[in-house]
Formats: structure tokens, sequence, C-alpha cells
């Protein structure tokens, strides 16, 4: 048996609810990021479409990055990555160069094993499939100076290709198990006096006078100082890249619909048709923002220099990794990096009994490393592997930084670079717009930007 149920004595809340309206929120999403790159990224307004970026005329010194190829276990190098060796600069005879590919033997070393020793003869081209290897001179003192750490796609020993009356000048040895591919001194002697279009190229090349150039491969502009009386004083000019790059502004877009009878009666308390474009923008700049950081064109992953790219020292990012990403350019403005990546720089500072400070940026605070702040940015990608990159960078025009591109004028614009444009009603009542947001990057110069590769976040 149920108890009975006794009469209400005042009017219930389901009921009350008949005669109310509710409080609403704006539409929510959970896609949208902080977006520091746009916001910090100084923009340059385009008038034309299209940004040109000219430099001094820079000597291509044969020092990019190459690539190889496996097959099961057995490593091979493209013959034509070989023309980034500094003496096969230029050179084009495809069977010579599959030749001297095929010349190259695998080899690997385990963690501490010596690749070459300072002083003694030199004896390979090494090219260094995976792994690392740290280059050290001997010191002042007797002990080791390192140089630099070089990681996959780096090599050295290139300049046996133009004499083998040569010594190594560093020891090379590897900091993590490596494959690595080598040409024997024998084996290009036998080639260089059997294809006659090498022997000619390198012995071209030998033969050319020096060019000269600053430390940055820019060439020189002739100077005299310190000099007294009247000595001849020299003449220069500064010389320009024949065929500077140009930046084209790429494009996001959407076509945003709605039912006319959505906009004309379902307007209050808030605008239908507003809503929507908010919404809509949110994503188009989620999607400019991961174009900036990785579209093959113009995204600042892929435009970042070889000489300008290092592995870590031993897998997770530790302060003096990024103590080397700072001294490698001037006035760094940021660093860009996964959260995960600052998470674990955060683990690395807190085992050696360090703590990051933080500092305001806009209004909101933030990690920094020397000042520097360190800005989250999901758009960078992880690897299966567990391993990212960090990016350093200067930024503005009056730096010769990093900027960002708009367009100047735009009709029905928007927002900055971003236009709503009516394409008219079908015979079904709905109302389209499109939505389209302009973007690009640019990279004054190749020391503006700097990426800290193969940041472990998973130790």
């Amino acid at each position: 048996m149920t108890a009975l149920q006794e009469p209400a004595l005042a009017l219930s809340t389901r009921a009350a609810r008949a005669l109310t309206t509710t409080t609403k929120t704006l539409p929510q999403t959970r896609s949208i990021t902080p977006r520091w790159l746009l916001s910090q990224l100084p923009w340059v307004e385009v008038s034309a479409g299209s940004y040109r970026v000219n430099r001094r005329l820079t000597y291509t010194v044969g020092d990019g990055r190459i690539t190889f190829y496996s097959t099961g276990a057995r490593v091979q190098v493209i013959p034509a990555e070989l023309a980034e060796l500094p003496l096969l600069r230029g050179f084009a005879d495809a069977d010579a160069l599959s030749t001297l590919a095929e010349a190259f033997e695998q080899r690997e070393y385990a963690a501490g094993d010596t690749i070459a020793e300072a002083g003694t003869p030199l004896d390979t081209v090494v090219l260094i499939a995976s792994g690392k290897v740290r280059r050290s001179t001997p010191g002042e003192y007797g002990e080791e100076a390192n140089l630099d750490l070089l990681s996959g796609g780096d090599h050295f020993g290139g300049e046996l290709l133009g004499s083998s009356e040569q010594t190594w000048k560093h020891t090379a040895r590897a900091t993590t198990r490596c494959v690595v591919l080598v040409l024997p001194a024998t084996t290009y002697a036998v080639l260089n006096g059997r294809i006659q279009s090498l022997r000619e190229h390198v012995g071209a090349l030998l033969a050319e006078p020096p060019r000269s150039h600053n430390k940055a491969g820019e060439a020189s502009i002739d100077l005299t100082a310190g000099h007294d009386g009247e000595p001849l004083l020299p003449g220069t000019y500064v010389d320009y890249d024949p065929a500077p790059r140009e930046y084209d502004l790429a494009v996001a877009q959407t076509v945003l619909r709605t039912h006319n009878r959505v906009t004309d009666l379902y307007n209050g308390p808030m605008n239908q048709l507003e809503q929507q474009l908010r919404l809509t923008v949110e994503a188009l700049r989620e999607r400019q923002e991961h174009e900036l950081v990785n579209s093959t064109e113009f995204g600042l992953l892929p435009s970042a220099d070889p000489a300008h790219r290092f592995p870590t020292r031993g897998g997770p990012p530790t302060p003096d990794d990024l103590d080397e990403l700072l001294t490698r350019r001037r006035k760094t403005r940021f660093f860009l990096a996964h959260p995960k990546a600052i998470a674990a720089f955060g683990r690395e500072c807190t085992a050696r009994g360090l703590y990051p400070a933080t500092g305001t940026l806009s209004g909101k605070r933030v990690v920094t490393w020397r000042g520097v702040p360190m800005l989250p940015c999901d758009k960078i990608p992880v690897s299966p592997q567990g391993t990212t990159s960090i990016l350093g960078m200067r930024t503005g025009e009056d730096d010769h930084g990093v900027i960002g591109l708009r367009p100047r004028d735009l009709p029905d614009e928007y927002q900055p670079g971003l236009n709503v444009r009516y394409m008219g009603v079908n015979d079904r009542g709905v109302t389209s717009y499109l939505v389209s947001a302009y973007h690009s990057a640019a990279v004054l110069v190749p020391d503006a930007l700097g990426v800290l590769d193969d940041v472990e976040i998973g130790r």
C-alpha cells in the first residue's frame, strides 16, 4: 500500500516555469585556443596580394640537409641529395650521382663510439641517417670543447672530395645509437678517376677564386679601418639577391548558410546570424594559426633554415637547450611550444631545482625563461614517437624578423584580414555568406627563426 499523497500547498516550480524565461549563454565551443601566435605576430598590411622579401646576395654553400630512403634495415641516400655537399654543389650528372650514392657504406655506432678522431687522416665522408653525433675539439686546457650536435640529415667530411691530404679537425662521437653512411677515401679515389664529369666538376669548383662573404654567407662589403694617412680605400657595393622570394596571401574560406525563417523569427534575444558568424570566424582563426605553423608554402616549421635547426642534447627540453636556442639570434621575442613541451621543460627544471619565472603578456600570466615568454600552441605537431619542436623567433620588420601578412583593404571587411560577402538567397529560402580569411607569414632573414627539434615530451 502506498501512502496517500498530500495535496500541494503552493505552485510547483515546474508549473511556474511556464510563466518565466531562462537566462541563456552565448553558444559555446570547445575548439577555441589562446592563439598566441596570431596575437603576438606583428601584422604587415599588403596592398597588392603579395609580399617580396629583398635580401643581400647570399652564396649557396651546400650546407643543407640530406634525405635518405630505407628498404628494410638498409638505408640509402637519394642520389640527387648528394649535391648538398659543398664540392658537389651544382653537379647534375644523374648517372654519376647514382654511382656515387651506391658507393656509400652503411655503418652503425652505439652511444659513446668514436666516428672520427681529431688529428687522424681524413678518410671518409660521413652522412648521418639517424641518431645524434656530438663534435668536439681539444680545449685549451686539455679537456674537450663541444662544437655542435648533429642529427639525421647532417653530414661532415665533405672536404675529402677536394683533397685526400687532410686530417680531421674535430672529434665526432655518437651520443645515441647512430646509423651513418660513409664514403671511404679509397672508394672515392677510384670513382673520381673513373667518372670524368665528377673529376671535372670538382676540379672546376676548386679552381674558382674564393668568393668573399661574411659569416652569414652574404656577399662581403669591402671596408678598411684603423688606417693612417691617405691609403687607397677599397671600392664596394651591396649586391642583391637576383631572385627574391615572394609570399602570396593564402586564404581560408567557407560558405555560411542560414535559413531565412530562422533569422526572421528567432532573432531574440540573440541575433542568429551574428552568433553563426562569431563561431565561424573562431574556426577560421584556428585554421589560420595552424597554417601559419604548418603550411608547406609559408609555415614557420617548414620555412625554418636548416642552419638554424638543431636537436636537443638528450631528448627532453632542458634549460641548456633553450639557452642554445636563445644564443643563436638577437632579440628573441618569444618561444612557441606545444603545451606538453612546456610541461616537459618544467619537469626538467624541477629535476634541477630550478623554477622558471612567470611574466605578464597582454594581461595574462605566462611562463618565461631568461625573461622570454614561452607561449603555448597546440598547432605544433607531436609525432607518434612523442617528439615535437620548440620555436624561438625575433619579430617585426624593423628587427628583420618574422611577420604576419594580411590585406590592407578588403570589401565587406568584418575583421582585419577577414571579410563576409553576401551571396544571395536560393529558392529554398537559404541565405549564403562567403567568409574569407587572408593570411601568410614571412621570415625576413634566416636567423630570425630557430627551431629546437626532437623534443621528447614523454619522459
